[in-house]
């Protein structure tokens, strides 16, 4: 009760505020509880209220939810005092909580309104993200409503499961469908929760993550593992049902069929327990990978207080460093007195070494940016190894030689074919890297240069951007006013418009958002009828959100999960971008870079919503072999050389004025400049990712960076430095789901370079003609998801087999390719 009214264990029914059955539990266990279970009962009462106070041996202890803290596997540790004495952790739990009392044993009281507001966070009721509201409360979710949450779930969905598999049935109603109920509502909570780890990370939100996600690796792995669900398939494959089902539907019984294969379904007695325990640990490895490049990132901070030390960076990352030092603590900050706060955030990083002329500065933030989480307690390469030897262990027990034939069972090409691919592009690009980089030499020597002599990794950005400066007259800089966000998302919607018949429009205010320069947005036919929403999260915020720029769904396109006013549940998408911020009053003003991001991460989005399929599990990208899934989010990035729509958002952000069409000309002939360089850069990546999980073996003789070294002797026309440790910041391959797969850019961009030159076939300034073959891509690449094979898809669209040659002539080379 409230108000400080004491409470024993024989008063405790007769109080209507504590007499909740868990309290009365906790209060009627003996009075020197030593028993686990006692200790569970108090832990279940401290998650269930925000303070209570139990008296104990003499001590009045506060049990405050301390998700600050973190024990030795990261858990929010709550544990009663045994026998007297105060052990560590429980002192340093006391401490944060900030009350240790003495008062009579045996005695207790709620505290405050707890009394009152005993809220169950296991029920949808008391938990956000257990409501089945028709969007995600990303508003109202919290690190405290994971572990509740989540376990809450997935007993749930245990009795679900155990259900099916006494009632299976070989058929679409008996199996498929209440397959697909079980699986969206696990990938809309833990969609939730793993999206709010991205964008809002907190170390409350890392430990509830941390302390669930063995629960949720453990539900997926028996999903994917069931023997009934396995053989209920198999039935449908192989008897006469499988005559009946259209095209997609097969698709979902094959892959289902396949990832159950991959998934373990045919281990048994210590191979399945082994199985299991790689996937529960590959998972952590995962985690923390991603953890130790966020938190290395965030820590390194440069405080710069003389402008002599960044002479030549743009205004727009002056006061971008200024904004920084004073979220830092340094008030009074400003763009033209500093101090200035550089940190290895994109939007910090890349302006300094594209543009300051002090060469140790630059180097400094590229020693530093290389060796991201390489040393410390934040060092990633054991984990790398350990990742490898786990990832090789799992593909032997399944019958694989290596993980990489794991990896390609599901995707478009073989590990020969992506190799082959690779190795094509390699050689046609080498010649011409080299020739870039003694181009950029003359360049400097002719400047009076030291790097013309002695080129170094740290000047080779700044150097570029000097000769593409010299060259074409384009200062990248220079032509961010005329790219603010409002502009290019506006000439973006009105693409998506002309290409695919759509609509967008701001619908800000009906969906709860995480952050509030999240915009949300709604897709609508020319009718009017809405097809999809989105939500945008545009800017870095480096103490918080990840790097990089991803689409992920939220939901997805679904017959069989329609709200009952609807035929269909439409799908909904997040774009999560990280670009440069606004600084004082301006809006937020994009490099080129940042604006080929937005129509990237549009592409994918946009897959994900103008999806035709009404099969919820192969609407959209689901089933969509992994290398063909960037094909429409690189065929979008072509779109910002197209004329019209370049110049459609183009326009400086002050004076309304739009680009000229000189500067767009000079703009598109720089397209191709380093073309190659830029090839190789990618094919190293690719490569030793293809080598890591294919040949090599860890505790052999060569250590990864060895290898790192060993490929790079092929694809980096300056050799690395000894201490380059870019695998320890790899997080595509290591914690993003591209193992043994990023080598699908490359393949996909030779699909979506051919895509886009069936536009350039009909000519880009027509526009009638365009917008048929937008609706051809939009019915195809765009419509039919996961329910038809991507190279019969392609097919369809392109009327043949894909080649190499748009990508080559895109990027200047065919003509090196033919010689």
């Amino acid at each position: 009760m409230a108000g400080g009214v004491l409470v024993t264990p024989s008063l405790c029914s007769s109080l209507s505020s504590c007499s909740r059955p868990l309290l009365c539990k906790f209060l009627s266990t003996p009075s020197r509880p030593s028993s686990s279970s006692a200790r569970a009962s108090l832990s279940l009462v401290a998650e269930r209220s925000d303070r209570l106070l139990h008296c104990k041996g003499g001590f009045r202890v506060s049990f405050a939810v301390v998700p600050s803290w973190r024990g030795k596997r990261g858990l929010i540790q709550r544990e009663v005092l045994v026998g007297g004495v105060v052990r560590s952790r429980e002192r340093e739990i006391w401490k944060r909580s900030g009350v240790v009392e003495r008062c009579a044993a045996g005695t207790a009281r709620c505290m405050t309104t707890v009394s009152e507001e005993m809220v169950d966070t296991t029920t949808e009721k008391g938990n956000p993200l257990l409501d089945k509201a028709p969007l995600p409360r990303f508003d109202a979710v919290d690190a405290s409503h994971v572990i509740p949450g989540i376990r809450a779930l997935l007993k749930e969905l245990e009795k679900e499961l155990v259900h099916l598999e006494k009632n299976v049935q070989p058929t679409w109603p008996g199996l498929v469908e209440p397959l697909e109920k079980i699986g969206d509502r696990l990938s809309v909570a833990w969609g939730t929760v793993s999206h709010l780890k991205a964008v809002k990370d907190s170390p409350e939100l890392r430990a509830a993550v941390e302390e669930v996600q063995p629960d949720r690796v453990a539900f997926s792995l028996k999903l994917g593992q069931s023997k009934p669900i396995y053989e209920a398939f198999k039935a449908i494959r192989e008897g006469p049902v499988w005559s009946t089902l259209t095209e997609a539907q097969q698709r979902i019984v094959d892959g289902e069929l396949k990832e159950a294969t991959l998934n373990g379904v045919g281990l048994e007695g210590d191979a399945k327990k082994r199985f299991n325990e790689i996937q529960q640990e590959l998972e952590q490895l995962s985690t923390k990978f991603s953890e130790n490049v966020l938190d290395a990132t965030k820590k390194f901070q440069k405080l710069i207080t003389d402008p002599k030390e960044i002479e030549g960076l743009p205004p727009t990352a002056l006061g971008l460093a200024a904004q920084t030092a004073v979220s830092k603590g340094h008030a009074g900050a400003t763009s033209e007195n500093g101090p200035w706060m550089i940190t290895l955030d994109a939007p910090s990083y890349m302006p300094v070494m594209q543009h300051v002329r002090n060469r140790a500065l630059r180097e400094e933030l590229y020693r530093a940016y290389l060796t991201r989480a390489s040393s410390g307690e934040l060092d990633n390469t054991p984990i790398i190894y350990k990742t490898l030897e786990l990832r090789q262990e799992k593909a032997e027990l399944l019958g694989f030689k290596s993980h990489a034939e794991v990896s390609m069972a599901m995707k478009m090409a073989t590990l020969e074919r992506a190799e082959e691919l690779l190795e094509q592009l390699r050689s046609t690009s080498w010649g011409p890297a080299e020739k870039d980089l003694e181009d950029l030499k003359a360049f400097a020597k002719e400047q009076g240069a030291p790097e013309g002599d002695d080129m170094r990794h740290w000047d080779v950005t700044f150097w570029s951007e000097r000769l593409r400066e010299a060259k074409f007259s384009i200062n990248e800089e220079e032509l961010r006013p005329y790219f603010s966000l409002p502009r290019v998302t506006d000439g973006l919607f009105n693409l998506a418009k002309m290409l695919f018949g759509v609509e967008i429009e701001a619908a800000d205010g009906i969906a709860p958002v995480w952050h509030k320069d999240v915009r949300f947005y709604r897709v609508k036919d020319l009718a009017g009828e809405p097809l999809a929403y989105f939500y945008f999260d545009p800017y870095s915020r480096p103490a918080e959100k990840r790097g990089g720029a991803w689409m992920d769904e939220v939901l997805g396109r679904s017959r069989l999960l329609a709200p009952p006013d609807g035929k269909v549940r439409l799908p909904v998408a997040h774009m999560v971008c990280n670009q440069t911020p606004p600084v004082g009053d301006e809006p937020s003003l994009m490099t080129f870079r940042e604006v080929e991001t937005v129509f990237h991460e549009f592409g994918h989005a946009l897959q994900h919503m103008l999806t035709k399929q009404d099969e919820g599990l192969v609407a959209g990208i689901r089933k969509i072999e992994w290398d063909a899934v960037e094909l429409p989010s690189q065929f979008m990035e072509n779109w910002c050389y197209h004329r019209a729509t370049l110049l459609g958002i183009a326009k400086h952000y002050k004076t309304g004025e739009t680009l000229s069409n000189e500067l767009y000309g000079r703009l598109l002939a720089a397209r191709t400049f380093r073309a190659a360089s830029m090839m190789l850069r990618q094919i190293h990546f690719a490569s030793i990712d293809l080598e890591l999980h294919s040949r090599f073996r860890p505790g052999g003789s060569e250590s990864i960076f060895d290898v790192d070294r060993r490929k790079a002797e092929k694809t980096q026309v300056i050799p690395p430095l000894p201490e380059d440790r870019f695998l320890c910041g790899f997080s595509h391959i290591f914690a993003g789901g591209y193992s043994a797969g990023y080598y699908s850019y490359k393949w996909a961009e030779v699909l979506s370079a051919d895509a886009f030159s069936a536009f350039e076939e009909v000519g880009l300034e027509n526009e009638e003609a365009v917008k048929e073959t937008g609706k051809r891509f939009r019915d195809t690449v765009l419509g039919l998801g996961g329910g038809r094979p991507p190279a019969e898809v392609f097919k369809d669209f392109r009327g043949r087999d894909p080649s190499t040659d748009a990508l080559l002539r895109h990027s200047g080379l065919l003509a090196t390719a033919t010689a």
